[in-house]
């Protein structure tokens, strides 16, 4: 790490815009160490063969019809926070069209910040599927990202077998992608509410109902990827789940306020929750009507029948 670099790169920021995203990613990079990318014989067709594995049995579970991204890359922090810095701009940029030209002070003070949690995402993700919501060129390939420094990190943290830990995490990883390729509509779904919700903050204001719609969608993306992965790993995993949970609740104070300030509690929740309504489901129909909800954005629950699976199980069996 070289902190005194990232200081001079935030101090730096320039142009007109709220966040001077260049100096944002190599200040963040500065502060981050990238960890090796030194793989070890066949790891990197052992990747590989998890995303392939995980592709058939996800298929099996449930039926979908859906492919992995062309695009699947091991990475380090620092690729991972190139990839991702191009996301924050795109989501930011209808806030930033709204506001006049941004004073120097308050331009460095927004790259920092926007620096610390580049910085802190790109030391603690694990895997990512990445279905580039609001991008330039929709016809872009998905991707998928595997951070391997913060797999082993987090494999010896736990005190697991590293390699059966990036097994789940590719499982995990390739139920989104399944998601996705099962319900084609969902990214415009998405991107809407994302759009809305975003251009009433830059209006000053709070879109309430888009926010709980889009806090609905992205449950439901979270809790059916758990549902899928009870189906479909093959392996026992509930040692890691517990181990994970234990991790996050013992973090310290600091990292507890940046995974509040991320968002990463709701994100928590939104597992939380989802993965009751489809479990509920499950339960009483079976996972084929769990899988309905893909059928169009009508079939989604709302955010009342989140909490109600049975009225939802009534509604898209009328």
């Amino acid at each position: 790490m070289n902190l005194y670099r990232s200081a001079r790169a935030v101090a730096g920021a320039s142009g007109d815009d709220a966040v001077d995203w260049r100096s944002a990613a190599e200040a963040a990079k500065a502060a981050t160490d990238a960890g090796s990318l030194e793989l070890a014989p066949g790891e990197r067709e052992a990747y590989a063969r998890d995303v392939r594995e995980a592709r058939a049995g996800i298929r099996e579970v449930s039926g979908a019809t859906f492919d992995v991204p062309d695009t699947i890359e091991i990475q380090n922090r620092h690729h991972w926070i190139d990839a991702n810095v191009a996301t924050f701009e795109r989501v930011m940029a209808p806030i930033e069209s709204h506001t006049e030209a941004f004073p120097g002070v308050a331009r460095t003070i927004n790259t920092g910040t926007m620096t610390v949690l580049l910085s802190f995402l790109g030391r603690n993700v694990l895997g990512q599927y990445d279905p580039l919501l609001l991008a330039d060129r929709p016809t872009d390939d998905h991707a998928l990202y595997f951070v391997r420094p913060n797999i082993l990190n987090a494999a010896a943290a736990l005190e697991v077998d590293p390699n059966r830990f990036r097994r789940w995490i590719a499982f995990h990883e390739v139920t989104h992608a399944a998601e996705f390729g099962a319900a084609p509509w969902l990214s415009d779904h998405l991107e809407r509410r994302m759009e809305r919700g975003i251009d009433s903050l830059a209006d000053g204001s709070f879109d309430k109902a888009t926010f709980r719609e889009l806090d609905a969608a992205m449950t439901v993306v979270e809790g059916y990827a758990e549902l899928l992965m009870d189906h479909a790993f093959d392996d026992e995993y509930a040692d890691l789940r517990r181990k994970l949970d234990a991790r996050r609740q013992g973090r310290g104070p600091l990292q507890r306020l940046f995974r509040r300030l991320l968002g990463l509690g709701l994100k928590q929740r939104q597992y939380e929750r989802g993965k009751n309504f489809f479990e509920h489901v499950v339960r009483i129909r079976d996972l084929e009507t769990a899988s309905r909800v893909w059928e169009q954005p009508e079939a989604l629950p709302s955010h009342n029948e989140l909490d109600a699976p049975e009225t939802w199980v009534r509604r898209i069996e009328r």
